[in-house]
């Protein structure tokens, strides 16, 4: 039997949410953060978007782009309670859910009929919250993801199995789960540019070139993955990473990045209960170097605050920056599961 599987993705979440508190912010373009020219811009409207702006955009560019936009800072705790409420109602039609990040998540209905649950979904989020979602159904965690993608805003877009092959073949390589410009130019230089290329490339070739990240990529190509979607905690470790658009050099920007990665983990561990002792900060700069530097704590925790507290402080103190940034990444690990007895220890 197929898998059913939910993506479910809120629509220019940070922005739509000022939007529904200010009804004066209806219609406007609205971008979160960038509210100093050396600022970077966190999210924008769908009226913004209109301009070009995108996140990790500078706010010198996206001046530029949009003088009469509306630059409003990013409220963290508003939008984190406002996730909850989202995460609430999913649970209502799911005991398998991965939250992916603070708006959007993944749910398995396999046994039920997901179409139907996805309208639910996207009817009680519009009707309690005032917000829209986008939804994607499917049979596995790519395509599901891919299909929310497909009519943004408010959508509802169905991939089913069997049209799969057919309908990835013309897409760009860059709508395979993973693949950014970095990945985008490897795959050019052989002469891949869309899905269809894929899948007419040898398999093989591809394995030697990119090892299992290759195997991923064609299977993707074909409509495959077997990634469960994960309620539970099955590594030693878990973690959230992002490589943006532009390379960045704003601290602000990158500090509420990290915030948002501190949310998303702290709901994973508490989901089973799960504490964890050590907390890792990644940074890849400009030039591809790479820097991770830890701390373990002396108390176990699960507490968004104490992992956000400490990768802050990792961030701002354990770092020199020789050059901007253009990925940004939160681990947790040391993990203590519910039946471990906490020993204390100290490894700065």
């Amino acid at each position: 039997m197929d898998r059913s599987i939910i993506h479910v993705d809120m629509d220019a979440f940070y922005a739509a949410v000022e939007q529904r508190d200010d009804p004066s912010l209806v219609g406007k373009p609205i971008i979160i953060g960038g509210l100093s020219d050396r600022g970077v811009v966190c999210t924008a409207s769908y009226e913004a978007r209109k301009y070009g702006i995108h996140s990790a955009m500078s706010a010198r560019v996206a001046k530029r782009l949009c003088p009469n936009g509306i630059y409003l800072p990013t409220n963290m705790e508003k939008y984190k309670r406002v996730s909850k409420e989202v995460h609430s109602i999913l649970q209502r039609y799911s005991n398998t859910i991965e939250p992916v990040s603070i708006d959007e998540a993944f749910l398995d209905t396999t046994g039920s009929d997901p179409i139907s649950i996805a309208n639910r979904i996207k009817e009680d989020i519009r009707r309690e919250l005032r917000l829209t979602a986008s939804v994607g159904v499917s049979i596995n965690k790519f395509l599901a993801k891919l299909a929310s993608d497909m009519e943004k805003p408010d959508g509802l877009t169905i991939i089913r199995g069997e049209e799969a092959v057919e309908l990835l073949k013309p897409l760009p390589v860059t709508k395979l789960w993973g693949v950014g410009p970095r990945m985008e130019r490897e795959l050019n230089k052989l002469g891949i540019y869309y899905i269809g290329d894929i899948q007419e490339y040898d398999r093989e070739v591809l394995i030697s070139i990119f090892g299992k990240r290759g195997k991923e990529i064609y299977d993707f190509s074909y409509g495959i993955d077997h990634r469960p979607v994960e309620d539970h905690i099955l590594n030693q470790s878990i973690g959230e990473e992002e490589t943006f658009r532009e390379d960045i050099g704003d601290m602000d920007f990158l500090i509420d990045r990290l915030e948002n990665y501190a949310f998303n983990l702290s709901n994973k561990l508490k989901s089973k209960a799960y504490l964890i002792k050590t907390i890792t900060v990644k940074v890849k700069y400009k030039d591809f170097s790479v820097e991770t530097r830890s701390l373990t704590l002396t108390m176990a925790t699960n507490s968004y605050e104490d992992i956000f507290k400490t990768g802050k402080h990792i961030l701002t103190t354990r770092f020199e920056f020789h050059d901007k940034i253009r990925l940004l990444g939160l681990t947790v690990s040391n993990l203590i599961y519910p039946e471990d007895p906490i020993q204390l220890s100290l490894d700065i």
